[in-house]
C-alpha cells in the first residue's frame, strides 16, 4: 500500500489544479470568442489606453505635488494604526497576566505620537489640497515693501 495510498492522500489536490487550470483555459477562450473584433486602421496600438475612452489630450498631464504628500501621509498613518489591533487583540490576556496597564500605556503613548505626527502635519499645512501663501514682506531700500507699496 506504498505508492497507492500517498497518491490517493495527493488526490483532492491534484483534482483542484485541474479545475483551477480549465477554469484558466475556459475563461480565455471565451473571452476570446465574446470579445468584439475591431479593425485597428488608425494604428492605435501607440494610444495612451484611458478605460476604453478615446484620448483627447496628452498622457503627460502635470499633476500637482499635493496629491502625493497627503497620499503618502495617509498611507504612513493608516499602517502604523493598523498595527494597534493586534495588540487590541491579545490584550484581554496581557491584562490577565498582570501586564494590562503597562501595554495600555504604550498603545496611548503609540496613539500620542500619531496624534503629534498628524498636528504637526497639519500645523505644516501638508494636509491643505491648496497650499496657502502669505505675501513675505521685501525689503528694498531700508524700507518695507507690501504689494507694491512702500512705507
Amino acid at each position: 500500500m506504498g505508492p497507492a495510498f500517498e497518491l490517493n492522500s495527493y488526490m483532492p489536490v491534484i483534482i483542484l489544479m485541474g479545475l483551477a487550470a480549465m477554469i484558466v483555459i475556459l475563461g480565455h477562450f471565451v473571452s476570446v470568442f465574446l470579445s468584439p473584433k475591431k479593425i485597428d486602421k488608425y494604428n492605435k496600438k501607440d494610444h495612451a489606453y484611458e478605460c476604453g475612452e478615446e484620448p483627447v489630450a496628452t498622457a503627460w498631464a502635470a499633476f500637482s505635488i499635493r496629491f502625493y504628500v497627503v497620499g503618502l501621509i495617509f498611507i504612513i498613518f493608516d499602517v502604523e494604526s493598523v498595527l494597534i489591533f493586534p495588540v487590541a487583540a491579545v490584550f484581554r490576556e496581557f491584562n490577565q497576566a498582570g501586564m494590562g496597564a503597562i501595554v495600555l500605556f504604550e498603545i496611548l503613548f503609540f496613539v500620542f505620537i500619531l496624534v503629534a505626527g498628524i498636528a504637526y502635519c497639519w500645523r505644516k499645512g501638508d494636509l491643505d489640497w491648496i497650499k496657502s501663501f502669505q505675501s513675505i514682506p521685501k525689503r528694498k531700500n531700508n524700507s518695507i515693501q507690501l504689494n507694491g507699496e512702500q512705507e
